[in-house]
């Protein structure tokens, strides 16, 4: 891939590609890590005299404008961030955003409205999708991909635009690239690997492919207790996914052909119910009660999986042990975010709620090698499957 320093930017309008799907609260932005990701490179681009066009999405409108999902006080954030004004279109491709795009001077930075406000980002349909890349397109010169968290998507301002463009990837993408090929190329060993998350189902394909490149798998989160049912185990009214069963156990086998080191809950945090107040107890993991539901793996676990990262010279993490949201149910997060700024390892943290919970917790995220900007873009890339958004870039 091309990197921003073989463009010659400046004078000329150039459209970022960023990641700026962040949580809100109103329009309060309750973890800005996306967007503090997306300056070095915006930043770049606007010393070196271009014109940047920062487009992106947020949340789930579906193709219709929905104000709750407006991008205009991420405006405002990453303006704060840049430490000067961020100009924002009131459309994605419309007349704000032409003209905005047209009245930029050099070392300007303009947002567009939300992507997903129009129905081309998203479609299926080539035509019109690509009819919408060329609206998109016209507004610049060049093209920066540099949204890691949207790379696995086939979607307008990822996949076609870059078609249309001169293109480079800006430097989020190529840290990230550059990350994950340490992972799946040649990996400082022994190798684990910590996965979590509420569905085994989310991490099918990853589970597969990792097992023929991991010496350890650890399993926590919702997702360890389909792999306890399918060890004949009782998990009470936990999370289960029961059509998942005959696959973990496949996985069960195959990690014991190949000498890859199983490690699952040994014990867990059972409550009455799922809520933040939910009475509850630390139970063996065979033997959680029928009545009960597992939230968080327990004390015993956290050591367990603590002892299993600290010889580890390679780590990946993907997914929360538990219900970190409820802070009765954060410790096994806690415990295994703890165990990684610890380990003498290089230490990947691959996006999603794994990203998001080391902030809530207060972590120092410099105590990790990497902290993905991308859950599922990592994990369809370590699955070893083809990133429309980083094909595009390759070109």
């Amino acid at each position: 891939m091309r990197t921003i320093d073989s463009l010659d930017v400046k004078g000329r309008r150039v459209l970022v590609r960023a990641d700026l799907n962040v949580p809100l609260d109103g329009d309060t932005i309750t973890d800005d890590g996306r967007i503090r990701a997306s300056v070095p490179t915006i930043s770049s681009l606007a010393g070196r005299g271009a014109r940047v066009i920062v487009c992106a999405h947020l949340g789930r409108p579906k193709g219709k404008v929905a104000p709750e999902f407006s991008l205009a006080p991420v405006a405002a954030r990453l303006g704060e961030l840049l430490g000067a004004p961020v100009k924002f279109a009131s459309d994605v491709v419309g007349e704000s955003a032409q003209s905005i795009a047209e009245g930029l001077a050099d070392g300007e930075v303009a947002l567009l409205e939300n992507l997903r406000f129009e129905p081309g980002e998203e479609s299926k349909d080539d035509e019109a999708r690509g009819a919408f890349a060329d609206r998109l397109a016209g507004l610049a010169e060049l093209y920066v991909g540099d949204g890691f968290g949207a790379v696995h998507r086939k979607h307008a301002s990822v996949y076609d635009v870059p078609k249309r463009l001169p293109h480079a990837a800006g430097g989020l993408i190529v840290a990230e690239v550059e990350v994950l090929k340490k992972l799946t190329e040649d990996p400082a060993r022994p190798y684990a690997v910590v996965l979590g998350g509420a569905k085994v189902s989310d991490k099918l394909g990853v589970i597969a492919n990792l097992l023929a490149k991991v010496d350890r798998l650890i399993i926590g989160g919702g997702m360890a207790y389909t792999f306890l049912k399918a060890q004949g185990h009782e998990v009470g009214k936990s999370l289960l996914q029961e059509d998942q069963l005959d696959k973990v156990r496949g996985f069960i086998a195959e990690a014991g052909k190949r000498g890859v080191e199983l490690v699952l809950p040994v014990d867990v945090l059972a409550a009455t119910g799922f809520a933040a107040d939910a009475e509850h107890e630390a139970v063996e993991a065979t033997a959680i009660p029928s009545d009960r539901e597992g939230l968080d793996i327990g004390p015993e676990t956290r050591k367990l999986f603590a002892s299993k990262l600290s010889d580890a010279a390679t780590v990946f993490w993907n997914g929360p042990m538990g219900v970190f949201e409820f802070d009765a149910f954060s410790g096994g997060t806690r415990a295994v975010a703890e165990a990684l700024i610890a380990a003498d390892a290089f230490t990947v943290v691959g996006g999603g709620d794994s990203a998001a919970a080391v902030r809530k917790l207060g972590l120092p995220e410099d105590g990790f090698s990497h902290i993905s900007t991308g859950g599922g873009a990592s994990l369809e890339y370590l699955e070893g499957k083809t990133l429309p958004g980083l094909a595009a870039l390759e070109d």
